[in-house]
C-alpha cells in the first residue's frame, strides 16, 4: 500500500486550551460566531440555534460538554458545523464553538501514538487523547455529542409542550 493512501486529511480545531483532532470529511463548513438566544433551562453547554442554510442547527460548547475551561466567545470564535452521522438530528448537523479556523493537516501512523495524559469519562464526548508530534489533541466522539443534543432538544420540546 502507498503511503498516499496511509494518510487522511484531518482538520485540528483550536479551543480555548486544548485542540481536536478530526477526520475532514466530518466537516460541512465553519461559520462566524454571533450569541444566539438561549431558552432559560438549557444547560450551559447548549448555546443556542444557529440559523444556516434555511436550518436551525444546534450549537454545543464542546469545552463545557468535557468539563474543559472554555473561553468567553469574542471576535476569533466559530462555529465549526459538523455533519450529524448518527441520524437524530432533524436538520442532519450541528455546531461546535471554536477558537479560531481549523487547521488542514495530514496524518498518518507515523505521526500519531496514543497518549495517556488524562483519564477521560466512558460515554463522553472524547474517545482520547492522542500525541501528533508535539500536540496532544483530543478525538472527540462525535456520535455522544450528537446524542446529548438530541436529548437536550427532546427534553426542551417536552418542558414546551
Amino acid at each position: 500500500m502507498s503511503n498516499a493512501q496511509d494518510e487522511l486529511y484531518s482538520l485540528l480545531v483550536p479551543l480555548n486550551q486544548e485542540r481536536l483532532i478530526l477526520p475532514r470529511a466530518c466537516v460541512a463548513e465553519v461559520v462566524r460566531y454571533a450569541p444566539l438566544p438561549l431558552p432559560d433551562h438549557a444547560p450551559r453547554w447548549f448555546r443556542g440555534l444557529l440559523p444556516w442554510n434555511g436550518r436551525q442547527v444546534p450549537v454545543a460548547s464542546f469545552e463545557e460538554l468535557a468539563g474543559l475551561t472554555p473561553a468567553e466567545p469574542g471576535g476569533r470564535t466559530r462555529v465549526v458545523i459538523f455533519n450529524a452521522i448518527g441520524g437524530q438530528l432533524a436538520c442532519g448537523f450541528f455546531g461546535l464553538l471554536t477558537e479560531g479556523f481549523p487547521q488542514l493537516v495530514r496524518v498518518n501512523r507515523e505521526v500519531l501514538q496514543p497518549a495517556m495524559r488524562q483519564a477521560w469519562p466512558e460515554n463522553g464526548p472524547v474517545i482520547c487523547q492522542i500525541r501528533m508530534i508535539n500536540e496532544y489533541p483530543l478525538i472527540p466522539d462525535l456520535e455522544v455529542i450528537e446524542t446529548l443534543i438530541h436529548e437536550m432538544l427532546q427534553a426542551d420540546l417536552e418542558v414546551l409542550s
